[in-house]
């Protein structure tokens, strides 16, 4: 029997490419893309171009079709081919800079409005252009391959076509966006589309309907997730695992209000740089108040609500906060992509000299938490001062250092994203790999040397002199529904015995034994299990089916003989029939398997976890 009841078996997952560790394989896609831009507009010489970067998986290119004319999937056919004719021609990718009156001058001859839109967005000098031979060019930054030879024609693959606004403007023109993959290999190709397949099957807003765990009530408005009682219960589990972590390692839990005046959002600096991210206000007697998109201005308050010594620091405050953020209802995505979520928070307060230790003290607890949902496998990213930047170099080499000091510690291997971190600090984000091979942003860390200053925080040195303390910004989960959304389609619905909603399903087989399982279910739920007894309208064939499409870790078949034993005939989701077992023994082999996350086959005889063949 398994306290984490595996999903179905699949393949091991054949590691995959990304854009972050792999830098040919963006050069691939995004040379890709603009080869499938000169198919469409030699298909369709009225198509006028805007933009196409590279996506975690491919690129995509978004096209105006003019006359209210769209691209549909029955296209697909005609542009691949015309992109593997420019790709057998072996045609040169090469880089020109000119001046943006040169730019404007031939964009112009083009006609392409689109196109001088983005020239005006560009604020850097020269401005460069990427020729495909002397068929076609574009505005671009790079990189790309040398030459169209060098892309694998059966590793390229156009998905989908969608609608899309140009710059997200619903009052802009209307685009067709075409969607496509790109791999280094046909076998990296023929892989992806495996974990595409698996994917589907996953999915955890069809698993999360099936299951009854959540559900998006349009009624109430697009984004906003209503927990059902099983998902309430899964979420409950993770919540509270959360916290007694937490307290274990130092920190001490907090609590915030939902809205506050809108001037805390512009002392924060939220009101100017991610306005479009929040909702509109609301007046209170007068004044405007916010809802809010952050927690962070709260800790900023609370830490300012007394006077602080350097004995005291580090302070490490952690919240379950939930946020609200704008999100057009077009990027909603289940439980990946809403407008109300809650955020596994926390600040630390700390001296210059305590941030690595600290940083360690994180991403120990990142890992101990991880582990716990079985994620072990990483991408780690640091990121460093970007050009537009607050604080002095002093305080910039200071926290680098000791972000970079604290994953060499860890032993853990990492890319630099030179000048990707924030205008405030920089950080390391850390995405987990799921087990279909999937990656997914959930834990960051971030120094912050910006709402310090802007909230004037202080403590007193050991000099007596007034200082400005570290902060640092951390989330482990990222969000819980995100992260929900992740275990869902990690596990497939199948969660561990810990986490399951419900953790044995008792099956009666005649009337006669229906007291005798509600009272194993009453003392069940007194040792803190979950447990439901099967209302014995059906045969037992049909009982177990419903518990396994329900995928009930545990069932405990109920008969006559069990009654006058005082037994219950169990049978595991993932193994079948396990035997008879005493109620009571077997009752608290459950609770100490879960408490010690342990993996047994018989009650008294347990194994560690990965032990088992």
């Amino acid at each position: 029997m398994s306290t984490s009841t595996p999903s179905p078996p699949i393949d091991k997952p054949v590691p995959l490419p990304t854009n972050e560790n792999d830098p040919e394989i963006l050069k691939i896609r995004h040379s890709a893309s603009h080869v499938m831009a000169a198919a469409v507009q030699k298909l369709h010489p009225d198509a006028q171009v805007t933009i196409g970067p590279w996506i975690d998986n491919g690129f995509y290119y978004d096209f105006y079709m003019k006359d209210g004319a769209v691209l549909k999937e029955e296209d697909f056919k005609a542009i691949k081919k015309e992109m593997d004719k420019l790709i057998s021609k072996d045609l040169p990718i090469t880089r020109e800079e000119v001046t943006r009156d040169e730019a404007r001058r031939r964009i112009e001859e083009l006609n392409e409005p689109f196109k001088l839109e983005i020239l005006d967005s560009i604020k850097t000098e020269p401005i460069t252009i990427y020729h495909l031979g002397d068929e076609w060019w574009d505005l671009c930054a790079g990189p790309h391959v040398a030459s169209t030879g060098d892309l694998p024609k059966k590793a390229i693959q156009l998905q989908s076509v969608a609608g899309a606004y140009w710059r997200g403007d619903e009052n802009r023109e209307m685009l067709s966006r075409v969607y496509a993959t790109a791999w280094k290999s046909p076998d990296q190709l023929k892989a992806y589309k495996k974990m595409v397949e698996e994917a589907k099957r996953r999915d955890h807003r069809t698993l999360g309907k099936k299951l009854d765990l959540f559900s998006i009530q349009e009624d109430a408005g697009g984004g906003l997730v209503f927990w059902h009682p099983k998902g309430a219960k899964i979420r409950t589990g993770i919540e509270d695992f959360w916290r007694n972590t937490h307290v274990q390692n130092g920190y001490e839990l907090v609590y915030s209000p939902h809205i506050a005046n809108v001037e805390l959002w512009k002392t924060s600096g939220h009101f100017d740089f991610y306005q479009e991210g929040m909702f509109d206000q609301m007046e209170v007697e007068g004044a405007d108040y916010q809802i809010r998109p952050m927690n962070c201005p709260f800790h900023c308050l609370m830490y300012k609500d007394k006077l602080t010594s350097y004995r005291d620091l580090p302070i490490r405050w952690a919240e379950l906060g939930t946020v609200y953020r704008y999100e057009r209802s077009g990027t909603l995505h289940g439980l990946m992509r809403v407008r109300g979520f809650t955020q596994d928070d926390a600040h630390i307060f700390c001296l210059p000299d305590q941030v690595e230790d600290e940083i360690v003290g994180v991403l120990d607890l990142t890992e101990t938490i991880l582990s716990k949902f079985g994620f072990d496998d990483y991408d780690i990213m640091l990121s460093t001062r970007p050009d537009k930047s607050v604080g002095g170099d002093d305080i910039w080499g200071l926290a680098t250092e000791a972000l970079e000091g604290a994953l060499k510690r860890k032993g853990w291997k990492y890319g630099v994203d030179e000048g990707g971190g924030a205008f405030y600090g920089p950080k390391i984000d850390l995405k987990i790999r799921d087990a279909i091979g999937r990656t997914w942003q959930c834990s960051t860390v971030q120094c912050d040397f910006n709402l310090p200053e802007r909230f004037e925080l202080e403590y007193k040195s050991a000099e007596g002199s007034m200082e400005r303390p570290i902060m640092i910004h951390r989330a482990i989960f990222g969000s819980i529904e995100r992260f929900f959304g992740i275990l869902v389609e990690n596990c497939a619905g199948e969660f561990p015995l810990w986490l399951a909603p419900e953790q044995l399903r008792i099956l009666p087989v005649t009337e006669s034994v229906q007291d005798y399982c509600h009272e194993v279910k009453r003392k069940a739920q007194k040792m803190g299990l979950r447990v439901e007894v099967d209302s014995g309208r059906d045969r037992l064939p049909k009982q177990i089916r419903n518990a396994e499409k329900g995928k009930v870790p545990l069932m405990a078949v109920v008969g006559v003989k069990e009654l006058e034993n005082n037994e219950l005939a169990i049978r595991s989701k993932a193994t079948g029939d396990l035997g008879a077992f005493d109620v009571d023994e077997f009752l608290e082999g459950i609770k100490s398997a879960i408490a010690e996350t342990e993996e047994f086959t018989t009650v008294g005889k347990k194994e560690e976890k990965g032990t088992e063949d």
